[in-house]
C-alpha cells in the first residue's frame, strides 16, 4: 500500500490548535504518495498565507488512518 498524505489547511480560531472555523470551506492542497512531496506542498501553502496568524496547514498521514498497523 502506497503511504499516502494530505495536505489541507483553512482558517483557525486560535493558532494554538486545530478548531477549524469552517471545516466546510478548508482548502484541500493535494493528496501525495510520499512525505517528502507532501512536506513540500504544504511549505508551499504555509509561505502563501505565512502573514495571516490564523490560517494553518498540515500534513495527515493518510496511510496511517487506513492501515494503523502498517508502521
Amino acid at each position: 500500500m502506497s503511504k499516502l498524505h494530505l495536505v489541507f489547511g483553512g482558517r483557525v480560531s486560535d493558532p494554538q490548535t486545530l478548531d477549524f472555523v469552517d471545516p466546510a470551506g478548508l482548502e484541500v492542497v493535494g493528496v501525495f504518495p510520499d512525505y517528502a512531496t507532501a512536506e513540500k506542498a504544504w511549505r508551499a501553502a504555509a509561505q502563501r498565507t505565512v502573514d495571516d496568524a490564523e490560517m494553518k496547514f498540515v500534513v495527515v498521514h493518510l496511510h496511517r488512518l487506513l492501515e494503523p498497523t502498517l508502521d
